[in-house]
C-alpha cells in the first residue's frame, strides 16, 4: 500500500484533539509521529471523565477519546521544565521535518518551543502552531476549544439555532471542530512538505479553530459581508421549502427521520409520485410543471402524509436505484454500521493494547483506492525507552535520566 508520508518524522509537542488529530491522520498516511507528553500527566485529555455529557472513563486499555486522534503514534514522557528533559527534546527536534503544537504563547515562552526556538536547533524543520484564535492579534494568547472558537464565535452556534429558542444548539459530537480542524492542519503540512521540497524554504503554518470555524460557514458569512450585516432567519415551512416540496425534513411511520435534497423538483417529481404509488400526483396542476415552484410548502404537506404512512424500510425498498437525493438520519452507531462506509474501508480495524480487535473511523482520504492501515494509539510515555535509545542512550544514562525526573 502506498503511504505518500512515508519518511516523514513529526515531534508534537500538544494535547487534547484539535492539533494531535493531525498527527493522527498523517500517521495514517504513513509519518512516523512523536507525542511527547508531559512526565507525569500526559496529554490532558487522558484525564478526562465527561465529554457533552458522555461518560469517557476507559473500562480497558481502549480509550475512544485518545485512540481517535492518537492512533499510529508513539509516546514519550518528557519533563520540558527539566534541562535534560529539554535537551532530548532538541535532539528530537534535529532529527525530524515538522514541529507541531498547540501551547500558549507563555507555555512556549517558558519552555523555548517558540519558532526561533526550534528553527536555532534545526533551520529547516517545518513550524506548526494550532491557536483558537489565531497567531496575531490582542487573541493570540486566549486559549479556545471547538466549542468556544470553532462552534460558537465561527458561526456554526447561530446558523443551526432557531431565533425562538431557549438554548443554544450545542455541538453534535465531541471534538467536533478539532477533527476538523486536525484534517485541515494535516493538510496544511503536506502542502508544506512539497513547498520545501520544491523550493528547499521550510514554512510556519498556522491553523485557528476560529479560522476552521468561519471556512465552515463560509456559504453564511461571505452573503452576509456582501449584504453589509447578518442574515434574516427566514422560518423555514414544516414541510418542503418556499420552493420544493422535495426538500427539507420529513418523518416515517416508524419515527425516523428522512433528508430529502432534490434541488430539481420538475426532474424528480414525477419518479417520486411513481414510486409512491400516487401517479395521479403527476398531473395534480399545483405540481405539473413548473407550477410546484410555486406550491412548495402545500407539495411539502402531501409529501409528508406519504412518507408518514410508511416505515423507513418501506420507503428504502421504494426508492431502491432512483435518482433523487436522500438519506435517512443515522445515529452514532448507524454511521459506524453503514455499509458504504465499511465497503470503501472507512471503517478500520486496530488492535488495542490487550491484543482485542477494534475499529475505529478512519481519515476521509485515500490513495491509489486503498483503504488506510490503522494502529493503535499508545500508552501514556509506552515508547519512552524505544525512542531514548534510538538517539543513543545507554541503558545507564536512561536510567540516569529517570533519575533525574526528566523522562518517564
Amino acid at each position: 500500500m502506498k503511504r505518500p508520508m512515508e519518511g516523514v518524522r513529526i515531534v508534537e509537542v500538544a494535547q487534547y484533539t484539535f492539533v494531535p488529530a493531525s498527527g493522527g491522520v498523517l500517521a495514517e498516511w504513513g509519518a512516523e509521529v512523536i507525542k511527547v507528553e508531559h512526565a507525569v500527566r500526559g496529554d490532558a485529555q487522558r484525564g478526562l471523565v465527561k465529554v457533552l455529557g458522555l461518560d469517557v472513563v476507559p473500562t480497558t486499555s481502549f480509550f475512544p477519546i485518545m485512540e481517535g486522534p492518537n492512533r499510529g503514534k508513539r509516546s514519550v514522557g518528557i519533563a520540558l521544565e527539566v534541562p535534560e528533559g529539554r535537551a532530548l527534546l532538541d535532539e528530537l527536534i534535529r532529527s525530524a521535518d515538522v514541529f507541531v503544537t498547540n501551547f500558549l504563547p507563555g507555555a512556549r515562552e517558558k519552555l523555548r518551543i517558540n519558532l526561533d526556538d526550534v528553527r536555532a536547533v534545526n533551520p529547516d524543520i517545518i513550524y506548526v502552531r494550532g491557536t483558537g484564535f489565531g497567531a496575531r492579534g490582542e487573541d493570540a494568547g486566549t486559549g479556545g476549544y471547538d466549542s468556544t472558537a470553532f462552534w460558537s464565535r465561527g458561526g456554526s452556534a447561530d446558523g443551526v439555532t432557531p431565533d425562538d429558542a431557549d438554548r443554544l444548539a450545542s455541538m453534535p459530537s465531541g471534538a467536533y471542530g478539532d477533527s476538523i480542524g486536525g484534517m485541515t492542519i494535516a493538510g496544511g503540512i503536506a502542502a508544506a512538505l512539497y513547498a520545501r521540497k520544491a523550493t528547499g524554504e521550510p514554512s510556519v503554518v498556522d491553523v485557528s479553530l476560529l479560522g476552521v470555524g468561519a471556512w465552515a460557514t463560509q456559504f453564511s458569512v461571505n452573503q452576509a459581508l456582501l449584504v453589509g450585516g447578518p442574515l434574516p432567519k427566514a422560518k423555514p415551512p414544516r414541510h418542503g421549502s418556499a420552493s420544493n416540496p422535495l426538500h427539507g425534513s420529513f418523518r416515517t411511520a416508524d419515527g425516523r427521520w428522512l433528508t430529502l435534497a432534490m434541488l430539481q423538483p420538475t426532474k424528480y417529481w414525477p419518479e417520486f409520485c411513481e414510486r409512491m404509488g400516487r401517479p395521479d400526483l403527476m398531473t395534480d396542476p399545483r405540481f405539473a410543471g413548473d407550477a410546484i415552484l410555486s406550491h412548495g410548502p402545500e407539495g411539502g404537506a402531501v409529501v409528508a402524509e406519504i412518507i408518514g404512512g410508511i416505515t423507513l424500510a418501506e420507503w428504502r425498498e421504494r426508492m431502491r436505484g432512483a435518482q433523487g437525493q436522500w438519506a435517512a438520519v443515522q445515529n452514532a452507531y448507524e454511521v459506524g454500521m453503514d455499509p458504504a462506509l465499511r465497503e470503501n474501508g472507512l471503517i478500520a480495524k486496530v488492535v488495542d493494547a490487550d491484543g482485542v480487535e477494534r475499529e475505529l473511523v478512519a481519515n476521509p482520504v485515500q490513495f491509489d483506492e486503498t483503504p488506510v492501515e490503522s494502529r493503535r494509539a499508545p500508552q501514556f510515555a509506552e515508547h519512552t525507552d524505544d525512542v531514548l535509545r534510538e538517539l543513543g542512550k545507554s541503558e545507564e544514562e536512561i536510567i540516569d535520566l529517570k533519575i533525574a525526573g526528566a523522562v518517564t
